[in-house]
């Protein structure tokens, strides 16, 4: 099943690998030491709460409060002694079981390269920012001299006829930009199954036997051309890996919300992946983008039916990563998280609104994971526990707010002066702070585990600074519980939502625009109204002490939309990044393939006031453009209907679909050019052109006087004509 005898041949050179150390022993040993430190805390609260029930409440009331209570910590346990692994591996230099430390660097730098593709699934994206990206990438392998092993894939799920329209003409600009042909390529899908994964699974089909690997990135993506290279060099020499997975930082935020996550990512994400890693290891998760893929192994394993339970469990799987890695792993194949590869980037959205609509799509996926966990045959247990940390990741909300509700209704029963604990030995008092405390430390140590580490390797001044370092973590912090409440309720709509199984709007995500107060309060209304009939039930049945208790909540609630536009904006990011404050390394000094994917470089022709649809139909270098990528199709007299009907009326009175039926028809492109270039001056066709005309006079006028100003500065003689001529997507063809 493993084709590993050409790696092994390519591999030898230069150099001796370490010896491949054993690595299951060495995670079981991990895992049953993470899970009996796990469990023994979360044994020992459980009991401290129990000691401090109130009998009042009753047996049934205290049990279900218990066991969400361990629940909760249990989760919540797990990701503090993650980050507690994270740190120990780190400070050790680094876990001596992962893939990066079998090798020595001669003998990766000596291993030949294999067909590589580059994938990049767009849907709806905006189209300079997410090629800008793609440029980057490509010089950084371009610049490393190993480009002839690669190609770049342009995969489009784009069905709005003015943004794909867009993205043709921003890749031919690209690819005679970067002299790519047969490199560089654009596949449009015009029938979207199964979300992401179906377009690559397309992709595959047709395109999956060139290659022996594929690197997925996202529209937001990033990779050095050494990393890249690293990756496959890794995958030669290790024939048993089907996935490995970099641990991508958050780069180029602009607004505040965005510049929080950058920091974030950076100072604590570390600790997370390194723990996560050495915890996992060979069983690891594939998230999707920033990863190597062997294309054989995951076209043979990896192919996802739809799901045929009730409701939310049937149709396509939406959240595919986490399978495709499971069922790698059930092939036999190993999957690997390699945080100690570096240059791997994306972006984080940039405003709160932006994250909960991405939420809201992530907790219908991740909720199905139920499904596949009761019914998927032969899936290795940490997958299994990948699959549940991924539902508790939205369905704790929900747990979280009956938790809070079961408190309170168990307060209210003790609140009695005669109230025992069940053991009248036991002082429920130091218990319940004790309680409260050792919670409090689950949440908040991993945060001082990572200035700890940064402290430790003498990094602190890539930050601003130790002191500024410790107030944007303060910030941070404040930032985070303020958005707890928001993000609580926004997540228990969703996981409502998805079990309803409410129709999910699939778009393309916001990657740079600020957060306005329309959104905002769009968004979080639904908030403010509950907040508000709570503190009017408070009034009513005359509790201050439950107001009192209940601000922590209510008051992020009121002020969600505020917040959120304050955080949504440029400029209070600006205004932090000016105060030093909320900087990282990559803040502070950008590498080349950050700076070059931030290049104002622009892609798309100047539209002269035309939308994409009106160029593609009026420019003739446009119109040629699109026409050698439509087909052929056969003539049909309701083509022929909406063809008039553009004509005469514009391609506003269309709708989408006869907006895309027009534009991926070669015959129907070329008839809507000749025709609009005759149309009457008093037509539709006609205004556009004497429009197009008057731009073009203008701009000829400006550089004209750009010119006379330039000669009257430098009162020198102009040499050669005064204005560069017209382009060809202004001449007049009529």
């Amino acid at each position: 099943m493993l084709d590993n005898q050409p790696a092994k041949e390519e591999g030898s050179g230069a150099g001796e690998d370490l010896p491949a150390l054993r690595w299951r022993p060495a995670a079981w040993f991990r895992r049953s030491l993470l899970a009996a430190l796990v469990l023994g805390q979360t044994a020992a609260a459980a009991v401290a709460l129990t000691l401090i029930m109130p009998l009042e409440s009753g047996y049934l009331l205290n049990a279900l409060l218990i066991s969400l209570f361990a629940l909760l910590h249990g989760w919540i346990a797990v990701g503090c002694w993650t980050a507690i692994f994270g740190f120990v591996i780190r400070r050790k230099g680094g876990d001596r079981y992962s893939l990066a430390r079998r090798h020595t660097e001669e003998s990766l730098a000596a291993t030949a390269l294999a067909p590589t593709a580059v994938v990049v699934p767009v849907c709806n994206e905006p189209v300079e920012r997410t090629l800008a990206g793609l440029r980057a990438v490509y010089r950084e392998l371009e610049h490393q001299g190993r480009l002839q092993h690669f190609d770049f894939y342009i995969l489009s799920d784009t069905r709005n006829p003015e943004v794909w329209l867009a993205e043709q003409a921003a890749w031919h600009a690209l690819s005679q930009e970067l002299d790519a042909g047969g490199r560089l390529f654009y596949r449009r899908r015009t029938v979207n199954l199964n979300y992401k994964s179906g377009n690559i699974a397309d992709f595959l089909r047709r395109w999956g036997r060139r290659y022996r690997y594929m690197v997925v990135l996202d529209a937001d993506s990033l990779m050095g051309g050494k990393t890249l290279l690293r990756l496959v060099q890794l995958m030669q020499r290790e024939p048993g890996v089907g996935i490995i997975q970099t641990s991508p930082l958050v780069v180029r935020s602009q607004t505040l919300f965005a510049r929080l996550q950058q920091f974030a990512s950076r100072v604590y994400s570390p600790l997370f992946a390194s723990g996560l890693a050495a915890i996992q290891m060979g069983d690891a998760a594939y998230w999707g983008h920033n990863a190597i893929v062997r294309v054989d192994a995951f076209m043979k394993h990896c192919g996802l039916r739809k799901l045929t339970g009730p409701g939310l469990f049937g149709g396509p799987v939406i959240s595919h990563d986490f399978v495709e890695a499971a069922y790698m792993g059930r092939a036999g194949y190993e999957v690997w998280l390699e945080p100690s590869l570096q240059q791997s980037y994306e972006e984080s959205p940039p405003t709160l609104e932006d994250e909960l609509i991405r939420d809201h799509r992530w907790a219908r996926g991740n909720l199905q994971h139920f499904w596949l966990l009761i019914t998927a045959p032969g899936l290795r247990f940490a997958h299994r526990m990948a699959l549940v940390n991924g539902i508790m990741s939205y369905l704790a909300s929900p747990l979280w707010l009956l938790f809070v509700l079961l408190t309170m209704t168990t307060a209210s029963h003790g609140a009695q002066p005669e109230t025992t604990a069940p053991f009248p030995f036991v002082d429920g008092a130091p218990l319940a702070i004790g309680l409260g405390l050792s919670t409090l430390g689950l949440l908040f140590l991993p945060r001082l585990l990572g200035i700890a580490d940064i402290l430790a390797t003498r990094q602190s001044m890539l930050f601003g600074g130790t002191g500024r370092l410790i107030i944007s973590a303060v910030v941070e912090t404040l930032v985070s519980l303020l958005l707890a409440p928001v993000k609580m309720l926004a997540h228990n709509r969703s996981v409502v939502c998805a079990l309803l199984n409410l129709p999910v709007h699939w778009a393309g995500q916001n990657r740079h625009r600020e957060s306005g107060w329309t959104a905002a309060l769009s968004e979080h209304r639904t908030g403010v109204v509950l907040a508000l009939c709570w503190c009017g039930m408070a009034v009513w049945i005359g509790s201050p002490l439950l107001m009192l208790w209940s601000l922590p909540v209510i008051l992020p609630l009121l002020m969600a939309a505020p917040t959120s536009v304050a955080l949504g904006r440029q400029a209070s990011g600006l205004a932090f990044a000016n105060a030093g404050l909320l900087t990282t390394p990559e803040s502070r000094k950008p590498l080349p393939v950050i700076q070059n994917a931030g290049a104002e470089i622009p892609l798309l022709p100047d539209s002269r006031g035309l939308s994409n649809i009106q160029q593609a139909i009026l420019s003739p270098p446009m119109n040629a453009l699109h026409r050698q990528m439509a087909r052929i199709r056969p003539d049909k007299p309701s083509t022929a209907a909406i063809i008039g009907h553009c004509l005469k009326h514009g391609p506003e009175q269309l709708d989408n679909r006869q907006l895309n039926l027009l534009c991926r028809d070669r015959q129907a492109l070329a008839s809507l050019h000749t025709a609009a270039w005759q149309a009457n001056r008093d037509s539709y066709w006609g205004d556009r052109i004497a429009s197009l005309t008057a731009y073009t006079r203008l701009s000829i006028g400006e550089r004209l006087e750009t010119t006379d100003r330039h000669h009257a500065a430098s009162q020198r003689p102009v040499c050669g004509a005064a204005a560069s001529p017209l382009s060809l997507d202004t001449v007049d063809c009529g």
